[in-house]
């Protein structure tokens, strides 16, 4: 039994669980997992729920669904410390009247995020499993200031899906295959697979994932759930293993907007080991003031026609939403042209290449207890251990990043610039000013594809050449917000919202009242196919 089952076993049995109240002492309820943030204060503040319990309600569910019965493979390691944080907090919360709005709430992280020991940080591969963090990621410090307990870290696409073009999303050598906990031969999508998996199937009340192209947003959108990609520079990413320090962003997944909100509140801000940051703290706020109703009422919300059309359930879910939105009152712009969307791909992959050859070293450099220094490193530390890193797909975009220079390349000086011009003041902005629109609207992905381990993943929204409807948020690096539409066949339908620099506020504001006007999130069965039979009776 490796370290992680162990701590699950003990803790889902109470045997090394802290403090004096126990789950039956303070009225667990099976309801406790699905339940809002807003809900779990209410609960723990009247005294009907203890941080204590809910953690251990966590943790049973982990060892039942996610270790074992439909084996979700979400959750990639267990914080053994997680059950000492809750009797903390719990034996803390009546006298701090000056509570933030995340005290006592599990929140789960990418492995990608790094958490000062016992916990490992690894983007899911075995080469730096040899030692923890020397400190945490500047987010994590923002979280357990609040008091949020860190209940674990998420399985995802290791090395956030930026090792080989035909990688299988959610797959990692130490986490193994996550799985589409709605239908379970589908996939979560990637790289932030684990944290939405987990958070769909009641495993966390929220988590937090990190995008550079499509790792929140599709992942948010495969499973049902609401995912903020922010602002680059909103959130730092000090402490977070990185491809592109020109697109990539944490961000939170959450079962509703609501959620999603109050814990982009927690993390946003300034740091000054981020200078991407510097703007950050006049810009962050608490976003759950945005939570209007009638967010949409009187909204110019423009349709971008070319990032529809390639998947039918998706289509229909974009119409439907159009129709719930006009009938809410906002005013839909249909359609919109987005500049520029054909000519992206190749100078962000020619970005994205060269960032993570210069951002892989200086993040290594940060941890040096690590026998890998370098990318180059790592690369041979895959060729050794071939067996166990590459036993479907190689390495190709590692090895294609390391042969590139310095960024101070004409290649890349060039390509960086091209980018961000096509995507952001040429791209999104012209669209917006054109045509005085609040944000643009496009399908989010189709429905989860089948997982693949011999061809990799099968991108069923958008021209996978382009990056799906993505793509123009995270090159431009602006922000961009997946809400669930409907289902078709079982599998979760979402819409995405982007629109310019800094407009979480209104982003938050649509999606609130769209959300508030559309079925209601919907627990997953785990079939074990397309109009099969479930796996797990997750009945209360």
């Amino acid at each position: 039994m490796n370290r992680s089952s162990l701590v699950l076993s003990l803790l889902a049995t109470g045997l090394i669980f802290a403090g004096h109240a126990s789950a039956a002492e303070t009225s667990a309820n099976p309801a406790d997992v699905w339940a809002s943030i807003d809900q779990l204060q209410q609960r723990m503040d009247n005294g009907a729920l203890t941080t204590q319990a809910l953690v251990q309600q966590f943790i049973a569910r982990i060892a039942q669904i996610d270790q074992s019965g439909p084996m979700l493979r979400s959750v990639i390691e267990v914080n053994p410390d997680a059950a000492k944080q809750a009797a903390k907090l719990d034996k803390q919360r009546k006298g701090n009247k000056k509570r933030g709005a995340l005290y006592g709430i599990p929140v789960l992280l990418k492995d990608n995020i790094d958490t000062v020991g016992p916990m490992l940080t690894t983007a899911g591969s075995l080469a730096l499993a040899d030692h923890p963090a020397r400190r945490d990621a500047a987010l994590v410090e923002r979280l357990r200031k609040n008091g949020a307990v860190i209940l674990g870290k998420a399985n995802l696409s290791e090395w956030a899906n930026m090792r080989s073009n035909h990688a299988s999303s959610g797959w990692s050598a130490r986490g193994g295959q996550a799985r589409n906990p709605y239908v379970l031969d589908r996939n979560p999508c990637g790289s932030s697979a684990g944290s939405a998996a987990a958070v769909a199937a009641g495993l966390v009340t929220v988590a937090v994932g990190s995008e550079t192209d499509g790792s929140i947003i599709c992942p948010a959108a495969s499973n049902g759930l609401v995912g903020i990609k922010p602002t680059l520079g909103l959130v730092s990413r000090t402490g977070i293993i990185p491809i592109s320090h020109n697109q990539d962003t944490a961000g939170p997944i959450a079962r509703t907007v609501a959620d999603a909100a109050a814990l982009l509140s927690v993390i946003s801000g300034s740091d000054k080991h981020d200078p991407a940051t510097a703007e950050a703290d006049k810009h962050a706020t608490d976003y759950t003031k945005y939570l209007d109703p009638n967010g949409l009422k009187g909204k110019r919300i423009g349709v971008v026609r070319a990032l529809a059309g390639a998947e039918p359930n998706a289509d229909r879910a974009l119409e439907r939403a159009i129709a719930l939105m006009k009938a809410q009152g906002a005013i839909i712009v249909d359609p919109v042209e987005l500049p520029h969307l054909k000519e992206l791909g190749e100078p962000e992959m020619t970005v994205l290449l060269y960032d993570l050859k210069h951002d892989m070293n200086a993040y290594l450099a940060t941890r040096p207890n690590l026998k890998m220094k370098t990318l180059a490193d790592l690369i041979e530390f895959n060729k050794r251990e071939a067996a166990r890193e590459m036993p479907y797909f190689g390495q190709e975009l590692f090895e294609q990043a390391q042969a590139k220079g310095p960024l101070t390349d004409a290649a890349y000086v060039q390509a960086q610039e091209k980018a961000k011009r096509l995507a952001g003041p040429e791209g999104i902005d012209a669209a917006l000013k054109a045509n005085q629109l609040d944000a643009l609207l496009s399908p989010s992905w189709g429905p989860a594809f089948v997982t693949d381990p011999v061809l990799g993943d099968h991108i069923v929204s958008g021209d996978p050449t382009v990056g799906g409807a993505s793509q123009p948020a995270a090159v431009a690096g602006y922000p961009s917000i997946t809400v669930p539409a409907e289902y078709a066949h079982d599998l979760p339908v979402g819409i995405v919202f982007f629109g310019a620099k800094w407009s979480e506020p209104t982003l938050i504001s649509i999606a609130y009242g769209f959300e508030q006007h559309n079925a209601p999130f919907r627990r997953p069965t785990f079939l074990d196919t397309v109009g099969g039979k479930p796996q797990y009776n997750d009945a209360p």
